[in-house]
């Protein structure tokens, strides 16, 4: 029985990319590194930012820390709020809770800016609980994070599912054996997610609340 779902932020609650793409441009121009706005897209929104910087970039580990830095020092200060609600989103959470549904935020953003960002855009009205990594890459991993986020919360994962645009949350999903919802609005395609084993597709919100009304019967 279908009773918690969790809600990755990047990509499936908000358009975030303007303040990554800004702050991911400003840690790489230290480096003489130029990008352009859809390869930042697809390549970093998802994945940690120091396996971004690293494996992606070919940044050293060491420049790969500084270029962390360099972008959080940027993001936290400008970044943050350069985010846009998709639409059909609140009317989504309103429709879920109302339902009876208790809904959470799981994302690989560190949570102190998951916080601020839910505070900013009102989704403490329906998102109760906000489980991010820490700037330390803590819980950097998907299902890390759903782990965790599930013995905090005394849930068991046939009563989730988890909802997200990218292969990170599919996989993560999965290894935790939550039921993924991968939606087509995000970063992520329907190859990518299909590829990660995703068995269910939404692409609208509203979507979202069929698919899980139909699992929940």
């Amino acid at each position: 029985m279908i009773k918690t779902v969790f809600f990755d932020l990047d990509g499936t609650l908000t358009d975030s990319c303007p303040g990554i793409f800004t702050g991911v441009s400003h840690a790489l121009s230290a480096f003489d590194i130029h990008v352009a706005p859809a390869d930042v897209t697809r390549e970093v929104i998802g994945p940690p930012l120091f396996e971004c910087f690293h494996t992606i970039y070919g940044l050293g580990e060491e420049d790969a820390r500084r270029a962390v830095m360099l972008y959080r020092e940027y993001y936290g200060r400008e970044g943050l709020f350069l985010n846009d609600v998709y639409d059909g989103i609140y009317p989504m959470l309103t429709v879920l809770r109302e339902a009876g549904y208790t809904l959470m935020m799981a994302t690989g953003k560190p949570h102190e800016y998951a916080r601020r960002i839910a505070e900013h855009f009102g989704f403490g009205r329906t998102i109760t609980s906000i489980y991010g990594a820490e700037f330390d890459g803590t819980r950097g991993d998907k299902a890390e994070l759903l782990r965790y986020a599930m013995d905090r919360e005394g849930l068991a994962p046939a009563d989730c599912v988890m909802v997200g645009d990218r292969r990170y949350d599919i996989k993560g999903a999965l290894d935790t054996d939550i039921l993924p919802i991968g939606v087509l609005w995000g970063y992520g395609s329907r190859e990518e997610l299909s590829a990660a084993g995703c068995p269910h597709f939404a692409e609208t919100p509203s979507d979202v609340v069929e698919i899980i009304k139909n699992k929940a019967k």
